[in-house]
């Protein structure tokens, strides 16, 4: 097991799949090169909080997280 599953076990949750992994890491790229480089922590932040309230609601983590994606890609700017 690498650093990020013991991280995800300590804290009590199941590892990302490599799926989640390689979407998360996406998404702060993205947030990173579109918006602004120092609040890419801010936005996982807040894509993890959100995915925790989805999970609530009865949705998979891979449900929320791709609904949450989807957020994420309908607001940040385009890139030019």
């Amino acid at each position: 097991m690498g650093w990020i599953e013991d991280f995800a076990t300590a804290l009590g949750d199941a590892p990302l799949t490599a799926e989640e992994g390689s979407l998360l890491l996406d998404a702060a790229r993205d947030v990173a090169h579109t918006v602004e480089r120092k609040i890419t922590p801010l936005s996982t932040f807040l894509m993890g909080a959100a995915v925790e309230r989805a999970r609530a609601d009865g949705l998979s983590r891979a449900e929320a997280l791709s609904e949450i994606m989807r957020s994420l890609h309908e607001t940040l700017p385009s890139a030019e």
